[in-house]
């Protein structure tokens, strides 16, 4: 959105696209093409077929019987979650925690490796995973992740394997976490398709931006994007799906302006510009603006936390997934967000990112020391 301070009705309204949200019916042939004698699979859903795999769950639960149906997790210790050979998808990840420290959803990481790698395909923080990048909980509802009361974090995306599957936690802060509760839903598969991918994600942070000096009266144009903030890159052939995104203001004043520009193949020019930071998580007019923001959580884009906004501490949790058109890359992927217009902010910004890959991709940055990825204002 056009303007550096709050929302601005007097200001020309740039024009961008309204992505519409909503689930496409898929595979779902015209009703002339089955016979009324002998309704075809077009007049059911899939449920109500046959279905050729076997359900299962791992969880917690107490291996002798009785309701203790927990992990602990000690100081430095790591806990394996779920453990599988393939083929299988998983469907759904369900943890909840009770922990001493106020800073758990940072300090614990989710790994995530597929078919025997050594590397994880994710590797975030566990709040972080669920959509809760600053650190704290919020009930919210989206297509892949919500969270539910009291402090239930659910994950949607599948995640198919060919091989083996496995999925480890790791208590890294200075105590002891007195309760892990875990349900992980999959199922076995006779075989997966050729073209089944593995799911990752990749957490990033800049605490703080870079903010970019412009000489006054100079104009301020950031044509290829060389400063921006990075939410993930990746190399082979997959998909983007979407982003979480926490932002910690710094200082004063509307924190976005930042235009998504994501490089496709091509290292040197995005293939994809959008309009503003709010646009891209569709919404728009800085959310409200300082005196009129309004959380909000819909299947494909939300801001369902907003607190002190374009203040300094001021705090926004934000989401878009890019199921209705998954961003497709053949050798290369660079997803990348200015902060601020022309990347001339320095607030905090704390992110993963989502795609599907044809083969496991495991050369990730180094995740940051723990201390670092707990949100605190640096103020200039």
């Amino acid at each position: 959105m056009l303007g550096t301070g709050g929302s601005d009705s007097n200001s020309p309204r740039r024009k961008f696209l309204t992505r519409l949200a909503g689930v496409s019916a898929i595979g779902v042939a015209p009703m002339a093409a089955a016979s009324p004698s002998s309704p075809g699979p077009s007049l059911l859903p899939s449920y109500a077929r046959t279905l050729d795999y076997r359900s299962l769950k791992q969880s917690s639960f107490d291996r002798t019987g009785g309701n203790s149906d927990r992990w602990p997790i000690d100081v430095g210790a790591t806990q394996e979650v779920f453990q599988s050979a393939g083929p299988g998808v998983i469907s759904h990840i369900w943890f909840t925690i009770a922990s001493p420290s106020t800073n758990h959803l940072k300090e614990i990481v989710v790994r995530m490796y597929w078919d025997g790698n050594s590397k994880p395909s994710v590797e975030v923080p566990v709040g972080d995973f669920f959509g809760l990048n600053l650190g704290q909980y919020m009930v919210y509802q989206s297509a892949f992740l919500n969270c539910s009361p009291v402090k239930a974090m659910n994950c949607y995306f599948a995640m198919p394997f060919k091989k083996s599957a496995r999925i480890t936690v790791t208590n890294e802060g200075a105590q002891p976490v007195g309760s892990f509760y875990s349900n992980i839903d999959y199922k076995l598969v006779p075989s997966l398709p050729d073209d089944a991918n593995y799911f990752h994600a990749q957490y990033r942070q800049a605490t703080p931006n870079t903010a970019v000096t412009f000489a006054e009266g100079s104009k301020e144009l950031n044509p290829n994007g060389e400063r921006n903030y990075v939410y993930a890159e990746a190399r082979g052939r997959g998909h983007l799906m979407g982003v979480t995104l926490g932002v910690l203001q710094n200082s004063e004043h509307w924190m976005g302006e930042g235009d998504d520009m994501i490089f496709v193949d091509e290292e040197k020019s995005p293939a994809i510009v959008g309009t503003g930071s709010e646009d891209y998580f569709c919404g728009a007019w800085d959310f409200g603006g300082r005196d009129g923001s309004v959380p909000f959580a819909h299947l494909y884009n939300g801001a369902p936390f907003i607190v002190n906004p374009e203040h300094t501490g001021g705090r926004y949790c934000l989401y878009r997934w890019h199921a209705d058109n998954p961003v497709t890359f053949k050798k290369y992927l660079r997803h990348t967000m200015e902060h601020g217009h022309a990347d001339d902010r320095a607030d905090n910004f704390y992110s993963v990112c989502y795609w599907y890959q044809s083969e496991p991709y495991t050369d990730f940055p180094a995740l940051p020391p723990v201390a670092d990825r707990v949100p605190i204002m640096k103020m200039s």
